[in-house]
């Protein structure tokens, strides 16, 4: 496989049965407002089923929000508020939960469209400061298009964030298949599930992707809004193409950065980070092999090939020092995978790798790719987040990887031992990383089922051709199963989120479908540039919390 648009769809896995009607036919005329999507003529008890929904969820889109500045040291202009938000939207009149919005109001308003949500990814990622980082990335005109909103996803920062209690150590969950460890392994997933199931109780099973998209529909009811547009990054695609499919009437511009597939929806997401990695491994000898005279790797693809596994064969025998820091082969595994879609940078690595492998002094900033630290990147690292639990981001992540779709996991762990010795031979790299035993095997079971995406909602697709987190063909899913979207696809592109990047081709495609709401006639196909891979590269940080235009780079993200 070369990575090519015109070669690169790779088999789809249906992971489970799909949901046809949910309950969100009766709840959403309830959210509607003059311009909801029009529906079928009501029989008497639906109308009865809607007219109930509709006065019960009165009291959460009559709200008013009391904006107010959003810290001390943040602009004025940046305001913030909480409103509730139902639990369980199928018992409206139960518990409710707190949900923290965020604004930045349009530069002229005389000029204003409306308003631009946006998602950085997770899942677990805050998105609450999402609009001061729009707001310096996006042009002027767009600034003056729209009001832009952000959110933290329910049980996630300041929105009645969930924890499980984990220590560091527990949160590191992409751990290889190894007969001796395995039986620990299975220990730990079924201790999360418990600790996340004792902590958070009934509420864990509410933390879904499909009631972040109801939150959604319900903060443009409580803002008066009659649509709403939308730029999400990665997870948030996801989040933005099941709001179309929940609420189809309510989307305007939507932008989906870096996109999931949704019949892939979560274990066959993580897995095809293992089936994503093959063709980059590939792209990435071919390129150290012509450079061989600059970076002495081999100057054939084979003797790269070599080079890197009897690198991580020694690691595998005894850890590589690196000012103290011991790498292992499984650590060179996982780094590799996020380091190779950048070539260079990937390359520059494993000469520093081999360097410490020798004896000889490496640079430690170079080799950061290959080290790893226990619970990097918690959550209570976020700013103005103080009563944030420090493990939020992960126990939000596993509230949705788990929860959208308990049926895609087996409850067998013997099918994850299978599963992870397979893969490891078909995807040497990550194959047992990613399909190894996850807690998701002791999850309840999902309230509902996952989402069936397959709608006309005009939407614009974009995608970079090599991406660690979706690959490309799963961005080509979501495009196909959006049979109202157009697709930008980079070639060349490196890295995980596109827009902005400085591409004129990609950025002025996406601008100009925010700013008039018209898509191309056609699919569009850009090519990467110099300055666009390099941001990229700039980008592609281990543990970088989300809340930025682009999404957050850790290699355990979407």
């Amino acid at each position: 496989m070369t990575g090519r648009i015109d070669i690169v769809l790779v088999r789809r896995r249906r992971l489970a049965p799909l949901l046809a009607v949910s309950v969100t036919a009766t709840l959403a005329p309830a959210l509607a407002t003059s311009t909801a999507v029009a529906a079928p003529a009501a029989t008497p008890s639906t109308a009865a089923a809607s007219s109930a929904a509709k006065g019960a969820l009165d009291r959460y889109t009559k709200q008013k929000p009391r904006w107010k500045r959003c810290d001390a040291d943040s602009p004025a202009e940046f305001e913030c508020a909480t409103i509730k938000v139902p639990l369980d939207y199928r018992a409206p009149g139960g518990k409710r939960i707190e949900l923290a919005i965020s604004r930045i109001k349009s530069t002229t308003p005389g000029k204003r469209h409306g308003v631009l949500f946006s998602n950085p990814g997770g899942p677990g990622g805050p998105g609450l400061s999402m609009p001061l980082d729009m707001r310096e990335v996006l042009p002027e005109s767009a600034r003056r298009t729209y009001d832009l909103i952000g959110f933290d996803p329910r049980g996630v920062g300041r929105s009645s964030p969930v924890s499980c209690d984990l220590e560091p150590e527990e949160e590191n969950w992409l751990r290889p298949y190894k007969e001796k460890t395995f039986a620990k392994d299975v220990a730990w997933a079924r201790d999360v599930a418990d600790k996340c199931r004792e902590k958070a109780g009934d509420t864990l099973a509410h933390i879904t992707t499909r009631n972040t998209a109801r939150d959604m529909d319900l903060i443009r009811a409580v803002l008066g809004e009659k649509k709403i547009s939308y730029l999400g990054y990665s997870y948030g695609t996801y989040l933005g193409a099941v709001y179309t499919q929940l609420f189809p009437g309510r989307a305007d511009r939507f932008v989906l950065d870096s996109a999931v597939d949704p019949a892939r929806a979560w274990r066959g997401m993580i897995q095809w980070w293992a089936e994503g990695a093959e063709p980059a491994f590939d792209r990435w000898t071919e390129w150290a092999a012509e450079r061989s005279e600059q970076y002495g790797l081999g100057d054939t693809p084979k003797k790269v090939d070599r080079t890197f596994w009897d690198l991580v064969a020694q690691a595998d025998e005894k850890p590589i020092e690196v000012e103290g820091q011991p790498t292992t082969g499984d650590d060179i595994r996982i780094g590799m995978r996020a380091a190779f879609f950048s070539p260079q940078y990937a390359t520059e690595a494993v000469v520093e790798l081999k360097k410490a492998a020798a004896g000889r002094p490496a640079s430690a900033k170079k080799l950061t790719a290959f080290t790893r630290s226990e619970g990097a990147g918690r959550a209570g690292a976020t700013a103005g987040a103080a009563e944030v639990p420090a493990d939020n981001m992960t126990a939000s992540f596993w509230a949705v990887v788990c929860g959208d779709n308990s049926a895609a996991w087996s409850r067998d762990p013997e099918r994850y031992r299978q599963d992870a010795i397979e893969d490891k031979g078909r995807y040497p790299l990550f194959g047992d990383f990613a399909s190894s035993i996850k807690p998701c095997a002791f999850w309840d079971k999902s309230v509902e089922r996952a989402t069936e995406v397959n709608n006309k909602v005009s939407s614009l697709v974009v995608q970079n051709e090599w991406d660690s987190q979706t690959p490309l063909p799963s961005g080509q899913a979501l495009h196909a199963d959006l049979k109202g979207s157009k697709m930008v696809t980079v070639l060349g592109g490196e890295g995980h989120g596109v827009y902005p990047s400085g591409n004129t081709c990609t950025d002025g495609t996406v601008t100009a479908y925010l700013l008039t709401g018209r898509l191309p006639a056609k699919d569009v196909t850009c090519e990467a540039t110099a300055g666009s891979n390099a941001e990229a590269r700039k980008n592609q940080k281990r543990d970088v919390l989300p809340g930025s235009p682009l999404p957050e780079r850790a290699p355990d993200r979407f």
